[in-house]
């Protein structure tokens, strides 16, 4: 089947983006030359659901280069790119995906991925492999694994292995170190700021931020608020997160207390209703609401909804609620990710290591096809330190090595 993209058209942008973030992925760049020798993905099919921008592109030619037949969509209909995919699709990748699609459409552009029977799964959220385990089971059989980008995709995978329903092996590069020191705290620390920034050009110092959710991507955004000047106050569930989050300098409270106090609200959970009606009727006009968690569930639209008299388009990618009282509740992006939906996404050195792991892991799977059970897998230490050596390598930094003395006093604790 051939592509499904906006237009072909645009492919010459799409190919700048890409050719721009290739310059800063080093890890990427040598994955490419040593895939392009040894060919490991040669007569396999991988299909990937992961944000649709010029990183991602990145990552499915070097898969490609490798000897992969690819086919491409995204995992958030207002992350896609237009330009970078026709520019894939030029490239003879199967490309199905484009900007602010309806959630049928949507659909459609997830089952098209897989109909040509994947043999691995690079999914971002777990669409590609919920729609495996619900409607595509017909497929399942051809599976030999898959490897899961982010926070939400492992939670939802974990839930399916603990029923028993995993159908197929899948490895967790969420939880890889070389993924979520970085990815989760620099990359959505800094990408969550770049996209709030953009699309409302005020000023963050003086004001007070709540960050709901204090993991590694709560704490990448808090700290990046810190820095620029906010007073920054945390909302938690998990008492230890809490009281880490006290002691790194933050105000702690609940949702409840930080409603009427916070200017800019940034959830970033991934759980459902953290801001919800009782919150809304709280706070002070001119608020801006960001989600930074993979699904529109954080900011809990239907209450919005309700509560208001009248939505006013206030700026690009803005959309004012206007309640009884005449206060306006900005909400940016829809409630979807705020860092893609009204941005580019995490920096393209970030994703290099990212994307280094969900490459090398793909390869494991495939080597590994037959031996592994259905289960989710950590990233192997041999991967994740692979990938830090590659890191540092490319930024000339070298690093003392244990001599043969100072090993053997270590093995014998």
């Amino acid at each position: 089947m051939s592509s499904s993209i906006r237009s072909i058209k645009l492919a010459p942008e799409g190919r700048a983006r890409i050719n721009w973030v290739r310059q800063y992925m080093p890890l990427l760049n040598s994955l490419e030359k040593e895939f392009l020798e040894q060919q490991p993905f040669a007569g396999r099919r991988i299909a990937v659901s992961v944000h649709l921008e010029a990183k991602t592109a990145y990552l499915s030619l070097v898969l490609a280069a490798g000897g992969a037949e690819v086919a491409v969509t995204g995992s958030n209909p207002l992350s896609t790119q237009d330009a970078v995919a026709a520019a894939l699709a030029e490239e003879g990748l199967k490309v199905y995906a484009w900007h602010g699609a309806a959630e049928e459409e949507y659909k459609t552009h997830l089952n098209q991925t897989l109909d040509f029977g994947p043999h691995i799964i690079i999914d971002d959220g777990g669409d590609l492999v919920n729609l495996l385990h619900t409607e595509r089971t017909d497929l399942l059989a051809g599976v030999a694994g898959g490897c899961e980008e982010t926070t939400t995709g492992v939670l939802r995978l974990r839930a399916r292995e603990k029923e028993g329903k995993l159908a197929f092996p899948m490895v967790s590069v969420n939880d890889a170190f070389c993924k979520y020191l970085f990815d989760n705290r620099y990359g959505t620390g800094q990408s969550v700021w770049d996209g709030i920034m953009r699309t409302t050009n005020l000023i963050v110092a003086g004001k007070n931020v709540v960050v709901a959710g204090y993991g590694w991507c709560g704490k990448g955004v808090a700290m990046k608020a810190k820095g620029l000047g906010a007073n920054v106050i945390v909302t938690e569930v998990d008492p230890v997160k809490a009281i880490e989050a006290v002691m790194d300098g933050f105000r702690v409270m609940t949702m409840d207390e930080a409603a009427p106090i916070g200017d800019i609200f940034i959830t970033v959970t991934g759980c459902i209703k953290v801001i919800r009606k009782e919150h809304f009727r709280k706070m002070k006009n001119g608020v801006l609401l960001a989600n930074a968690g993979h699904f529109d569930v954080e900011l809990w639209l239907p209450d919005l909804e309700e509560l208001c008299t009248e939505k006013r388009p206030m700026r690009q990618n803005i959309m004012g609620y206007v309640m009884d009282d005449g206060r306006i509740l900005n909400l940016l992006a829809e409630g979807r990710l705020v860092n893609l939906a009204s941005g580019d996404g995490h920096p393209a050195e970030i994703m290099d290591m990212s994307f280094a792991l969900q490459a090398l892991c793909a390869r494991y799977v495939l080597e590994n096809q037959g031996r592994l059970e259905k289960r989710v897998y950590a990233v192997p230490e041999e991967i994740d330190k692979r990938v830090a050596q590659m890191k540092l390598q490319a930024m000339n930094i070298l690093i003392d090595q244990l001599t043969e003395e100072q090993s053997e006093y270590l093995s014998a604790y």
